[in-house]
């Protein structure tokens, strides 16, 4: 009789381990997929600055039309990107374009000092500084969370239910050097 009552005892030892690994991986997927909605709502109000930043420049850029015509491309890319590394490639593509633009800004004195291209300016840098830190914090999740899935012995319970890696969000290698600005 004690030797069943043993065989319980390590049955709901190992039921209730299972339990909670199962759910500390839910718990970590779900970090994970906050912190990518997070990422999204800071590309969301990057996104929806564009415009105005285009209205702002095209009554003073009137040569510079393929420039921004080159912005509200990327931008629509970028809107339209699944996935994390077609997101990242996309935004890496506006980001790109956005530097081009502000380069030709410095081109056209009166635009610098326009009010509305400052107040865009200044938006869009703090818009830029949330998303590195929505960025960051994803990865921060990913990093936790393929870890859990991939250590034992919670990568049993991982392969038992599905739980799957996730793609870190990373800059491609031209992107990875400084950025030199010009005021």
């Amino acid at each position: 009789m004690s030797a069943w009552l043993i065989v319980l005892i390590v049955v709901v030892v190992i039921v209730g381990w299972v339990i909670l690994a199962y759910n500390g991986l839910v718990r970590l997927r779900n970090r994970v997929q906050n912190a990518w909605a997070q990422i999204d709502v800071q590309l969301k109000r990057r996104h929806d600055l564009i415009p105005n930043l285009v209205e702002t420049v095209k009554g003073y850029m009137k040569y510079e039309q393929e420039t921004l015509e080159k912005v509200i491309k990327a931008r629509a890319a970028a809107m339209s990107a699944q996935g994390v590394a077609a997101t990242a490639q996309a935004e890496n593509e506006l980001t790109s374009t956005l530097k081009s633009l502000f380069a030709l800004v410095e081109n056209y004195p009166e635009l610098k000092a326009n009010q509305n291209m400052l107040a865009l300016q200044e938006e869009l840098t703090t818009t830029e500084n949330r998303i590195a830190f929505a960025r960051q914090h994803y990865n921060d999740s990913v990093m936790t969370y393929n870890t859990a899935i991939e250590t034992f012995p919670r990568n049993v319970i991982a392969g038992m239910f599905g739980f799957t890696r996730q793609e870190l969000f990373s800059a491609p290698e031209g992107e990875r050097e400084a950025v030199k600005v010009q005021f």
